[in-house]
């Protein structure tokens, strides 16, 4: 296994400070505008593409997240503002949707770092403090290890305007054979 060098956990880089913007179809919802205009979509769930339906990620599942991911140095933002449908204590998002934001963050990194479609293998996730809905929040993911046959990543989700982090994951993902 090597690791893979990053930034360390007190280090940010400002983000979206590139006067250069981009136009991301969909529209990102205003909060997230400025942060990600900068920043390059990973774009692997088209129409036709294995992950089009996929309850996390896919645009074509009806009830889904919709989780987008943009390449951001070494890793991965996400912007991501929980449907109160998704509450589970009042305010609070449930545990379960919690988990399956930061899995597609962790994908997206996968693909980020890799270029290839990765699937979740395992997935051990801390929650920190409440995620509340209907709020802007941000998630970051990023590759700490490669091994032959997976990659193992890191991501948290944290307050758009605090910077709190709220809750973080490890996982290791396993490439789907020649899917790219």
């Amino acid at each position: 296994m090597t690791r893979i060098p990053g930034r360390g956990a007190g280090s940010r880089r400002p983000v979206g400070e590139d006067p250069g913007r981009r136009r991301h179809d969909p529209p990102l919802p205003e909060p997230f505008e400025v942060l990600f205009a900068s920043l390059e979509e990973l774009r692997f769930t088209g129409p036709g593409t294995l992950f089009h339906h996929c309850f996390g990620c896919g645009p074509g599942h009806e009830s889904g997240l919709r989780v987008r991911t943009f390449r951001d140095g070494d890793g991965v933002l996400a912007p991501i503002i929980v449907s109160r449908r998704f509450e589970g204590p009042r305010g609070c998002a449930h545990g379960g949707i919690v988990a399956t934001y930061l899995d597609e963050v962790l994908s997206g990194a996968a693909v980020s770092h890799s270029g290839r479609l990765h699937v979740t293998g395992e997935l051990a996730v801390r929650y920190v403090r409440p995620v509340p809905v209907e709020r802007p929040l941000l998630g970051r993911g990023r590759a700490v290890r490669e091994a032959p046959k997976y990659l193992e990543l890191e991501g948290t989700l944290e307050d758009l305007g605090t910077g709190e982090i709220l809750a973080r994951a490890t996982g290791r993902f396993f490439p789907l054979p020649d899917a790219r």
